[in-house]
C-alpha cells in the first residue's frame, strides 16, 4: 500500500545546512528551523553556531552515525506527541554521505510526513564547474578506505558511461587519485576542495597533472570524473589480460576472477580455465 503525506500530520523535515558560506541556506530552510518543535543534529555544538548565527532558539538532540539507532526512537516519540522535528547534519544535505536514513525510514514507517527541503550540497556544484557532461551521472559518495576495495569500486564505475562524482577526505585524496589514475588512465577529472568556503579551490585537467599539482591536501574534496568512453573495452581484450590487470592493481586471484565473471556474464569456472587456475586454490 502506497503512503500519502497529509497537512495535518506531525512531520520530519529534512533541512540541508550550508557547506561553507553561512548565507548558503534558504528563506524556508531558516522558516522551518524557526517553526519546527525540536531539531535532531550531527553535531550539535556545529548546529549551534548556525542556530546562532541566525538567532534561532531550539532544543537540539544528537543523532549521528553511532547512537541512530537510539535517537530514531526518540526522534518517533516526539513525532507521536504532535510536535514537528527538524533534521540536520554537519554541513549540506542529510543522509547524503552522513546519517539520517535510520530517522527517515522509521518516520516513514510509523505513518508520519517527511518533507525534504532542496539546499546546500557538495555535489552539484563541484558537477556544474567541472566543466565535464552534466547531462547523466552517478553520485557514489566515498569510495572504501581500503585499497583493493577501493579499485574494486572503481572498476565497477568505470563500466557506467556517465560522469562520476566521488567524495574524498584530505588524508585519502592522493592515493584515491593515483588509484583513478591506475584504473581510469589519464582521464579528464575535476577535483574541487572546501566548496563555498575562504579556500575554494578547483583542479581541471587529466588525472596526472591534477595529481601533481595537490600539494599538502586539506579540506573536503569532490572529485569528479568524465564518463568513460570505451565502456566496452573488456571485449576488447583477453579474459588472461583482463585478469593479469586486476592482479596488477592489488586485486586478490579470487576477487579478480569474480569480477571478471560478473561483468562478462559467464560463469566463474571458465574463467578460471582460461586464466589457468582451479578453484579452491
Amino acid at each position: 500500500m502506497s503512503q500519502k503525506s497529509y497537512n495535518n500530520t506531525p512531520s520530519l523535515y529534512i533541512v540541508p545546512t550550508p557547506i561553507g558560506n553561512m548565507e548558503d541556506i534558504t528563506y524556508r530552510a531558516i522558516n522551518v528551523l524557526n517553526e519546527v518543535d525540536i531539531i535532531f543534529s550531527e553535531d550539535t555544538r556545529v548546529t549551534s553556531n548556525l542556530l546562532n548565527y541566525y538567532n534561532i532558539k531550539k532544543k537540539l538532540v544528537s543523532s549521528h552515525k553511532f547512537n541512530e539507532d537510539v535517537s530514531s526512537e526518540k526522534l518517533i516519540e516526539f513525532l507521536k506527541f504532535g510536535k514537528n522535528v527538524a533534521l540536520v547534519s554537519d554541513r549540506g544535505t542529510p543522509i547524503l554521505s552522513d546519517p539520517g536514513n535510520i530517522c527517515v525510514k522509521k518516520a516513514i514507517e510509523n505513518g508520519f510526513n517527511v518533507i525534504s527541503l532542496p539546499g546546500a550540497t557538495a555535489a552539484i556544484p563541484a558537477l556544474t564547474s567541472s566543466g565535464l557532461d552534466c547531462s547523466k551521472f552517478i553520485f557514489y559518495g566515498f569510495l572504501s578506505n581500503k585499497k583493493q576495495k577501493r579499485l574494486e569500486e572503481l572498476n565497477k564505475l568505470k563500466l557506467i558511461n556517465m560522469t562520476i562524482i566521488i567524495y574524498e577526505a584530505p588524508h585519502r585524496i592522493i592515493n584515491t587519485l593515483n588509484d583513478i589514475l591506475f584504473v581510469f588512465g589519464d582521464t579528464k577529472i575535476s577535483v574541487s576542495r572546501e566548496i563555498s568556503k575562504k579556500f575554494e579551490e578547483i583542479y581541471r585537467g587529466n588525472a596526472k597533472d591534477i595529481l601533481s599539482d595537490i600539494q599538502n591536501p586539506k579540506g573536503e574534496y569532490v572529485i569528479v570524473i568524465s564518463k568513460s568512453e570505451n565502456t566496452n573495452e573488456i571485449y576488447n581484450i583477453s579474459i588472461k589480460d583482463q585478469y593479469n590487470n586486476y592482479i596488477n592493481q592489488g586485486i586478490d586471484e579470487k576477487t579478480a576472477i569474480k569480477m571478471i565473471a560478473k561483468e562478462r556474464k559467464v560463469p566463474k569456472n571458465e574463467i578460471y580455465k582460461e586464466v589457468k587456475l582451479f578453484p579452491g586454490k
